[in-house]
């Protein structure tokens, strides 16, 4: 690859099988110490709602938790859903978290509810158009962090002068347009959506416009990863990632399964064949065939900045040794 990459992770707060909504919280402090011990960028936490195998709804708060039990990263969301939220309150909120933090908080956003459309009418402020708007409510987050002299009447207090980054969140080509017409970093969601991926990366990198915060493109990428001492361990475990993805599919959410020696057995040919795609689609192996798939991706997709991890494995002890083999596999 043709420059050093910076690695991140991302962490949905997953429930593992037999654990409780509390475990799940305290596996994801552990999993953000043990990613800042191997000196990860920045770990970030999503925003889902009605999804009960996931604990990553009140995403801010979760936030606020990882970054007291934590002393360096950088810790974000991936992203705050902005259809669900006021820009204000949001503002407010992470003001707030760089006021106690300082210069450690991300803000990625997305433009997507991150539910099911019954769930997003219950969290919505009111029955507006969120996705439409989304450009603008971006652009109202950057004015309230802004200098106070460019301040409205109303102001995010204390949001005003922090400059919290933002990041544009995007699964498609429509979030690739706005951040490169802002000028700001984008990323994108290849770990559950990675058809427009490569339209959507060349469209950002070729009509990115420089602005206050960047003079030239910034793509981030998310991939899932699974990396083992060998190939067919890492593959074995996948097949946890595989089963969740299934179980997304199927409508009938589940906490995370432990991995299962016949994949095969347990899914429909049909399934069988989507969960092999998925697998294609992610970096799954030992490190050197990791470090051989990343060059790929990029022979394929073109160079990006930054790697932000999802990691669905049951073990935690081999989560944990996942991050360590992928970092030393992107360092090689």
């Amino acid at each position: 690859m043709a420059q050093a990459k910076k690695l991140s992770a991302l962490n949905l707060a997953p429930i593992r099988e037999g654990h409780s909504d509390k475990e799940a919280i305290d596996e994801l402090i552990r999993l953000a110490q043990h990613v800042e011990d191997l000196g990860y960028q920045r770990y970030w936490i999503a925003e889902h709602h009605n999804m009960p195998h996931l604990v990553s709804t009140a995403t801010s708060l979760l936030i606020q938790h990882t970054l007291h039990h934590t002393k360096s990263i950088r810790v974000g969301s991936g992203g705050i859903m902005l259809p669900n939220h006021a820009p204000l309150v949001v503002a407010e909120q992470f003001g707030t978290l760089a006021t106690i933090f300082g210069d450690r908080i991300d803000l990625g956003l997305g433009r997507a509810p991150g539910t099911d459309m019954m769930t997003a009418s219950a969290l919505r402020r009111d029955q507006h158009a969120g996705v439409h708007q989304f450009p603008d409510e971006v652009e109202s987050l950057r004015m309230y962090f802004g200098p106070s002299s460019q301040q409205p009447h109303v102001r995010a207090y204390p949001a005003p002068e922090k400059e919290v980054p933002l990041y544009i969140l995007g699964s498609s080509t429509d979030s690739a347009h706005l951040a490169a017409r802002k000028g700001l970093p984008y990323v994108f969601a290849g770990h559950f959506a990675p058809q427009q991926m490569k339209e959507a990366m060349d469209i950002y990198k070729r009509l990115f416009e420089p602005s206050d915060v960047l003079d030239e493109p910034y793509m981030m990428v998310c991939l899932n990863a699974i990396v083992a001492d060998t190939d067919e361990e890492a593959q074995y475990l996948a097949t946890t990632q595989a089963q969740v993805m299934i179980s997304i599919i199927r409508g009938k959410l589940q906490p995370v399964q432990p991995p299962v020696e016949d994949l095969e057995a347990i899914l429909t040919p049909r399934e069988y064949e989507l969960a092999k795609t998925r697998m294609q689609q992610s970096l799954v192996g030992s490190k050197e065939t990791v470090k051989k798939q990343l060059e790929a991706f990029e022979e394929t997709y073109g160079e990006f900045d930054e790697l932000i991890a999802v990691s669905y494995i049951y073990d935690e002890d081999k989560q944990h040794y996942s991050y360590k083999l992928l970092k030393e596999a992107l360092e090689s």
